[in-house]
């Protein structure tokens, strides 16, 4: 009798961690990503409903942790001197940004 209220606990608590894990992205990175977007293709309602949705898609293709790696790689290969050429040579950090830039590309299908 005691195994009975595990197993519903454990299956009432299963779909809200598997959102959870689908759904790692903070809402202020969403946010952003779709300002940063909207200030490129337009402030309209139409653009909001866009970026929103191609955010939504990235992050169903790609963890947070993975995005965070190829934003920071994108950022670093703007700086300029020694620090930054391990950023822009790299096999290791091109691929990185792959993984991004193959995940937009979804999201510019789906949304755009």
């Amino acid at each position: 009798m005691r195994v009975a209220p595990l197993i519903i606990a454990a299956l009432l608590t299963a779909p809200a961690a598997l959102a959870q894990a689908v759904n790692d992205f903070p809402t202020n990175a969403r946010a952003e990503y779709v300002f940063t977007c909207m200030a490129t293709n337009g402030q309209t309602r139409e653009m909001l409903d866009r970026c929103s949705c191609a955010i939504d898609q990235i992050a169903g293709v790609l963890p947070y942790e993975d995005y965070v790696e190829a934003e920071t790689v994108l950022r670093m290969r703007q700086v300029t001197g020694e620090r930054a050429s391990m950023f822009k040579g790299m096999a290791e950090m091109t691929e990185i940004v792959a993984r991004l830039r193959r995940a937009e590309a979804e999201a510019e299908i789906l949304c755009f």
